[in-house]
């Protein structure tokens, strides 16, 4: 990022729209391998039907996994410093996730470009599923 573009960011300026390919049950099996969660109600439909779900539900961390994705397409990930997140709802297998970053703070801090985001994932219904903050330093 140059100096240029910190400075032509406003404030409520959207920065990122994402939208993730609809999430399989072959996902979440994936990501339960990949990630070692293998609670069943993950992977297992009547499991989550006993838990009270209409089916399985996504992992949170793939969740966050998406938010992490979004602002670092937008961001090289060494500019990442922190990310804040708090799960709104589940996330079910059929769900199309698109993730929204915008601006919400900006500053110069020690020659360091200091930008705040909110950022937020929704399915395709706009229910919201997460939210939070993103904090990126970049060098001016």
């Amino acid at each position: 990022m140059q100096e240029a573009l910190f400075h032509d960011l406003r404030i409520g300026e959207e920065v990122v729209n994402l939208t993730k390919s609809t999430i399989s049950k072959g996902q979440l099996v994936r990501y339960a391998g990949a990630s070692g969660d293998f609670n069943p109600l993950h992977t297992d439909d009547e499991t989550a039907r006993k838990a009270g779900f209409d089916g399985v539900v996504a992992h949170g961390m793939l969740i966050m996994g998406f938010l992490t994705q979004a602002a670092t397409t937008w961001m090289p990930k060494r500019f990442l410093k922190k990310i804040n997140v708090r799960f709104k709802a589940v996330t079910r297998a059929g769900d199309t996730i698109t993730v929204t970053m915008k601006v919400t703070e900006k500053q110069i801090q020690e020659n360091i470009g200091r930008i705040v985001c909110s950022i937020e994932a929704v399915d395709q219904n706009k229910q919201a599923k997460a939210n939070g903050t993103v904090e990126m330093h970049v060098p001016l």
